[in-house]
């Protein structure tokens, strides 16, 4: 088995990571901050919108279990896409949606399924969600990582829109 990566912001990591862990084929996961300018960023610095860093989950998945599309597919059941800065109560550019392609097919493959969501009308305005190259990915704090497993009655944003199906 060869794994591949996947880096995805949504919102808030803890309800990210929580779904995206029970997905068959997801070997492991982990939250942190990727796609801003500070070098090792901290809770406190990223909470702040400053450092224009993305609350994410680094994903390893079985490709042969689960496709990148597949991937991707649920993750744009699990968030709202077509917000701009934020998902629910959490409202900055921390939890914007963006996709942090790991190889030009998984760019490839996160265009085109953008392209037919749009088309698909299922969703209630444009995909804004940005797709742009993996830059360094920082590990959260270990607060931060499995929370929701930690912390059973933890805050989340997150839930799957079966109405998002296409």
């Amino acid at each position: 088995m060869t794994a591949e990566k996947a880096i995805l912001a949504g919102g808030c990591f803890w309800g990210m990571e929580e779904l995206i862990r029970k997905q068959p084929g997801v070997i492991g996961t982990r939250v942190g901050y990727t796609g801003g300018v500070t070098a090792n960023p901290t809770y406190p610095e990223v909470k702040t919108g400053t450092t224009g860093h993305a609350e994410a989950v680094e994903i390893v998945f079985d490709p042969g279990q689960i496709t990148f599309e597949q991937l991707l597919r649920f993750f744009f059941k699990m968030h709202d896409p077509t917000t701009i800065e934020g998902q629910g109560n959490d409202i900055g550019t921390q939890y914007r949606s963006e996709i942090f392609f790991t190889s030009e097919a998984q760019k490839a493959v996160a265009l085109d399924l953008i392209r037919r969501m749009d088309a698909s009308g299922k969703w209630p305005g444009p995909v804004v969600t940005a797709v742009s190259p993996a830059v360094p990915f920082y590990a959260a704090e270990e607060y931060h990582q499995d929370y929701l497993q930690k912390n059973v009655d933890g805050y989340t944003c997150h839930w799957v829109r079966v109405e998002w199906d296409f």
